[in-house]
């Protein structure tokens, strides 16, 4: 009952009207217009769904889906009040050189909640090296969904397959996560919304606590050691011309639009 529950929660919560404007308007990557608004709805159909999850799993979720979406809301709107910089490299360079980016920022406060996430999770053993994976688990996926939000539904595509990865055991997450992309996907896939940093990084945030929360610790580590895998790989490839050079990527990237 409870997923289903999770999934109307989650569903429910996207048809709340988001904001609009010029405020939350940007260019996609063939220079039109698309809306931020997305990214809204996304995150509150990814924590409402994430509510029908029993504790400790559902604290967790709602405490990294909200730390990733107060860092993406930094980002997309804030951006100008920092120095800029491109990819982890960049931000960390930066930083070394004194100059706070909304990037630095976001690992700040995304790790934050990954670490009280994880800390919830692991629960009542507390074992540093597990909270650690479960750490990296989290704001890894966060940031990983982010990094894929360059062309329509392709975040959302990588949210169901997580989704679908982590559902045998955190099924209520996972459920809440499907329901909201149901909600969605629709207006991410013919360009006119698009998730955003901060519908990115909370749904990549509540994913990240779904496979955070598998009782495997090899899961974990493998979900821990992807991710990282993948966001230091995206400093040295594009992501969008791997896809373009597979004939099965892309055509599971093109579904839809």
């Amino acid at each position: 009952m409870k997923p289903l529950l999770a999934a109307a929660a989650g569903f429910a919560a996207t048809r709340v009207p988001a904001p609009r404007g010029a405020r939350w308007e940007r260019m996609n990557y063939r220079g039109e217009p698309v809306s931020l608004s997305g990214g809204v709805s996304a995150a509150a159909g990814a924590l409402a769904g994430a509510l029908a999850a029993p504790a400790p799993v559902r604290w967790a979720a709602v405490i990294a889906g909200s730390a990733g979406a107060a860092a993406g809301y930094i980002d997309d709107h804030e951006e100008s009040r920092f120095a800029t910089a491109k990819g982890l490299h960049g931000h960390l360079s930066s930083l070394a050189h004194g100059r706070v980016t909304t990037g630095v920022l976001k690992i700040a406060v995304i790790g934050i909640g990954a670490g009280a996430g994880a800390a919830l999770l692991g629960q009542p053993d507390r074992k540093i090296g597990d909270w650690a994976v479960r750490c990296v688990a989290i704001a890894g996926t966060a940031n990983l969904i982010n990094l894929l939000d360059l062309r329509p539904g392709r975040a959302l595509k990588a949210t169901v397959l997580g989704a679908v990865i982590a559902s045998r055991h955190a099924s209520p997450v996972s459920a809440g996560l499907l329901g909201m992309i149901a909600g969605t996907i629709p207006s991410d896939l013919s360009g006119r919304t698009m998730l955003g940093d901060l519908g990115a990084n909370a749904a990549g945030g509540v994913l990240g606590v779904a496979l955070a929360a598998h009782p495997s610790r090899r899961v974990r580590a493998a979900s821990a050691g992807a991710v990282t895998a993948l966001i230091l790989a995206s400093e040295k490839v594009s992501f969008s011309r791997i896809i373009d050079q597979s004939p099965v990527l892309s055509t599971m990237d093109e579904w839809g639009r």
